[in-house]
């Protein structure tokens, strides 16, 4: 979104893993899930979400590796992974093999912004409706300051290791599953709006709701749901409070990210933040943990960014 380590509560750490596993819980509910534009959607996705059996389990020591991954090619590429530099394309290229061995077709789709080449990564899991696509993405650019670990190799990574965890379970949904990274966010969203812009309205219409993962590792964190869908939004709420979790309504990062070009075009979106340079307050402090009077992420656009 357009050292600093400190001794926090078990209980932030521990519910700081709850963010990656709603990644999962939300894309199996709604697979499953009355079209996002029905009438009765948003009593189906509450109930779908009560159905976690079906939800995959997704493993936070293999989404802390990507992260590592992501890390060193940040430090062996000026310590960034911004668009138009060796880091961006070297994160890309990562994720994209991942994907290609798991049995994903990806395609590349390149564009250019501010004299550079931009890319984004597009990712279809095999089978299910493709007239009813539920649509998850993560931008994986940095800014040039650092190496983006949180903003947002938290999100990209959190939902590379979902994809992989659908391939390994074989999983045949019932919905059309597509996956994507996009390039070029931190200087305006560039990459989400130019695939929004390039797609006709036949193919907007398949897509019935868009999952966005901006920023869900913040050292001091917060448990923030967008509210632009009722339906979607109640999935996750589910989530979180059978985990006896309270959250709050995502406002820091309130069309600053990947989301708003997709709701801009009539589309369903939804996601979570753990916040980024915002301030904690004594209330948050005493519902999550944490640290009250510091920024959900001190490092946010930092070069203090890191793993």
């Amino acid at each position: 979104m357009s050292s600093c380590a400190e001794r926090r509560p078990r209980r932030s750490l521990i519910r700081r893993t709850a963010a990656v596993a709603a990644a999962g819980t939300a894309i199996a509910a709604l697979v499953s899930a009355a079209p996002a534009t029905s009438a009765a959607a948003p009593a189906q996705h509450a109930a779908d979400a009560r159905t976690a059996l079906a939800a995959p389990d997704i493993s936070l020591a293999n989404v802390k590796a990507h992260l590592a991954q992501l890390q060193s090619i940040a430090t062996a590429n000026s310590g960034n992974r911004a668009h138009g530099r060796p880091g961006y394309k070297a994160s890309l290229d990562y994720i994209k093999g991942k994907l290609d061995a798991a049995g994903y077709t990806t395609t590349v789709q390149q564009f250019t912004s501010s004299g550079a080449t931009g890319y984004n990564l597009i990712a279809d899991w095999p089978g299910g409706d493709t007239n009813n696509v539920v649509f998850s993405g993560a931008h994986l650019d940095s800014v040039t300051a650092g190496p983006g670990i949180n903003d947002n190799g938290s999100g990209s990574a959190a939902i590379l290791e979902t994809a992989l965890t659908v391939a390994r379970q074989g999983a045949k949904p019932t919905k059309h599953l597509r996956f994507a990274w996009w390039g070029a966010e931190e200087l305006g969203m560039v990459g989400s709006r130019y695939y929004i812009n390039n797609l006709s309205s036949a193919e907007r219409a398949k897509i019935d709701g868009y999952l966005n993962f901006d920023m869900i590792g913040s050292p001091n964190p917060g448990y923030f749901v967008y509210d632009d869908d009722p339906g979607i939004e109640s999935v996750f709420k589910a989530f979180f409070s059978a985990k006896g979790i309270p959250t709050e309504i995502e406002t820091e990062g309130d069309g600053r990210s990947d989301h708003a070009p997709f709701k801009n075009v009539g589309i369903p979106v939804g996601g979570l933040f753990s916040g980024a340079d915002y301030i904690k307050t004594a209330a948050q402090a005493q519902k999550w943990g944490g640290t009250s009077g510091q920024a959900f992420d001190r490092c946010y656009h930092r070069s203090c960014d890191t793993s």
